[in-house]
């Protein structure tokens, strides 16, 4: 199973664009965007982004660095953008971070200045969840990628369940829909079963180092998007696969900055 990776410390502010399926790696969906198979990405996390460092459909940047007038500028360019929201633990450095009660901190999940949260504590979380995704339709994003849900899976400091986190995922996803933004379904390979009617697209990381990749072939075979990335591993290893199942895949360094080395 795949780590966490960085994340970039934060900054806080139009409607989002129409959902039309006119933007490249498009797909009618109803009403919101579902990114099909194959769509190029970029994924930036490290500082404010920077719109020329990939000529590609979709931007996946870090919804509390990044400005509604960043959003916007990729906007013009024709391209899709994703807010990162860390869903499952407290970041200290997030203005946000006096929001969460004491009670719902758990234990350090590997990063600095971040612990779990307790997702079973759903009457706590969802006002808070629901402002950050507020932002993100605020300042125009068209989807979210929620991180770190799937901390059932990890020592937390708390007993969750698999089904503590079916819930909270599926809240998350509710959550996004509700503002009309799309979501992706970052790791959680083993509950792709039952969540891939709730999301949107996948975000990945490391399915073939962890030989998982044809886990997320669910998504593939929905027509929906699956973003991929490896970090220590030459594309001419894991490109060929990828190809076979649509994704979205790339190299990138841990730090996930402009650098790029895409299948």
């Amino acid at each position: 199973m795949g780590t966490p990776t960085s994340r970039a410390p934060g900054s806080p502010s139009p409607p989002p664009p129409s959902s039309s399926s006119s933007r490249p790696g498009d797909a009618p969906r109803g009403t919101r965007w579902t990114p099909r198979p194959g769509t190029p990405w970029q994924w930036q996390l490290d500082g404010r982004v920077d719109p020329t460092a990939a000529d590609v459909p979709v931007y996946d940047i870090d919804g509390f660095e990044n400005t509604a007038a960043d959003v916007a500028r990729l906007h013009r360019d024709g391209r899709r953008v994703i807010c990162y929201i860390n869903v499952g633990a407290w970041e200290e450095y997030r203005p946000d971070r006096d929001d969460f009660p004491r009670s719902v901190l758990g234990g350090p999940n590997g990063w600095r200045g971040e612990r779990w949260l307790d997702i079973r504590r759903l009457s706590v979380l969802r006002p808070i969840m629901e402002r950050r995704f507020d932002m993100c339709r605020a300042k125009g994003f068209d989807a979210v990628e929620p991180d770190l849900v799937e901390g059932y899976a990890h020592d937390t400091g708390f007993p969750l369940t698999a089904g503590d986190q079916l819930r909270y995922n599926r809240m998350i996803a509710d959550i996004a829909h509700a503002r009309g933004l799309s979501v992706g379904l970052k790791n959680d390979l083993a509950q792709i079963p039952q969540l891939l009617p709730h999301f949107d697209f996948a975000v990945n990381e490391e399915c073939a180092r962890y030989d998982e990749c044809d886990r997320l072939s669910a998504f593939t075979k929905a027509g929906k998007a699956v973003f991929h990335v490896e970090y220590d591993r030459p594309t001419a290893d894991f490109c060929p696969r990828s190809r076979r199942l649509q994704l979205s895949s790339m190299l990138k360094r841990p730090e996930l900055g402009t650098w790029r080395d895409a299948c």
